[in-house]
């Protein structure tokens, strides 16, 4: 299948595309802050730069879109593939994947518990919700 953009036009678009305060991020940043939680944001110092970072309780969370990081759900619409292009998005996409767990296994060594949320998981903010608080007690 071919793209419906040009070449520049699909550059562009991807370009908007941010990797900190994202939407997803932003509905967790409320959700866990609504639970009475503090937390500081894109920890530098850490591997990865976890979106929420609870130093005290040496957790973090990551926020993960299903498509750019590869959720391997198979029940998961978001992760699919692109139809374009598979020779240039499949090498990156792997790499994002293989990078993140790269990531937990090193914070996981340094003492650190990590939490991987999914776009899709946004779904349900309730049982979301319960999943996060089990997590930081």
């Amino acid at each position: 299948m071919v793209d419906t953009l040009s070449e520049k036009a699909r550059s562009e678009r991807m370009a908007r595309i941010l990797g900190k305060n994202t939407g997803p991020e932003m509905i967790v940043r409320r959700l866990v802050h609504g639970l009475g939680y503090r937390y500081r944001l894109h920890g530098k110092h850490l591997c990865g730069r976890p979106d929420l970072v609870f130093a005290k309780r040496r957790k973090v969370i990551f926020v993960h879109g299903c498509f750019w990081h590869r959720h391997d759900d198979s029940a998961c619409k978001l992760a699919r593939l692109p139809k374009s292009r598979l020779e240039f998005w499949l090498p990156k996409l792997t790499a994002n994947a293989e990078r993140d767990k790269r990531n937990v296994a090193e914070l996981t060594a340094l003492g650190w518990d990590v939490m991987t949320i999914w776009e899709c998981e946004l779904n349900d903010l309730t049982f979301l919700g319960h999943r996060i608080q089990a997590f930081l007690r």
